[in-house]
């Protein structure tokens, strides 16, 4: 398996809606496009079955916090829900 990607060329949203008949026809053909949206890549077309595309991983994912590490004390209210919107729907017009 080579570590060498075939070139990708760029393909603008609108050109896949516009030429989506001839971009399917490449890519069974086995051409692989970038799809950009406002120059911007989002997605990537590739024939199915082919290889898989090859990502550089520089670091593994690590859960690092989370809410509990937040130490937020929770205050109690000394109304209910249902009391404090009827209280808010009064001062309606």
């Amino acid at each position: 398996m080579s570590a060498i990607e075939p070139e990708v060329e760029t393909l603008s949203q609108r050109e896949l809606r516009n030429e989506s008949g001839r971009v399917l026809r490449e890519v069974s053909e086995g051409r692989s496009f970038v799809v950009t949206n406002s120059g911007v890549p989002v997605g990537k077309l590739i024939p199915f079955g082919g290889p898989n595309p090859t990502l550089a991983i520089t670091r593994p994912a690590r859960r690092q916090g989370g809410w509990t590490d937040l130490s937020i004390e929770r205050k109690h209210a000394d109304r209910t829900v249902s009391e404090m919107l009827d209280e808010l729907r009064a001062d309606r017009p």
